[in-house]
């Protein structure tokens, strides 16, 4: 059986079902809490790849740091997005399940079944 990885934020409720899903299916996970271990620029194209999403797609719109930094202004390369998500991962949408080289995002957490 494939470890499966998932970026997880303790404080989201998804997070939590998506995680409680997991572990009832009783996969080996690797649990990464990216607030305090927040993905690398290279890690997160990566990431993005298996998501097959570009940058904008993974960004938190409704979170008061996207206004702030303005990040609905479209002249924002992807590299730029990347780099604000890395600097600032409360910006990335959650919880990201990854397993061999596909990923997908737990909203709905029984979306994660769809890799397993």
């Amino acid at each position: 059986m494939s470890k499966i990885r998932i970026y997880h934020n303790t404080r989201c409720s998804k997070s939590r079902e998506t995680l409680a899903l997991l572990e009832n299916e009783q996969h080996d996970i690797d649990i990464i809490d990216y607030l305090k271990t927040p993905p690398t620029p290279d890690e997160l194209n990566v990431i993005l790849q298996q998501l097959k999403m570009r940058p904008r797609q993974l960004l938190r719109s409704k979170e008061t740091l996207y206004k702030e930094l303005e990040l609905d202004n479209d002249k924002l390369s992807d590299k730029q997005l990347i780099e604000t998500m890395c600097a600032n991962p409360k910006l990335i949408e959650r919880p990201i399940v990854i397993k061999d080289n596909q990923a997908i995002i737990g909203r709905p957490p029984e979306a994660v079944l769809n890799i397993l």
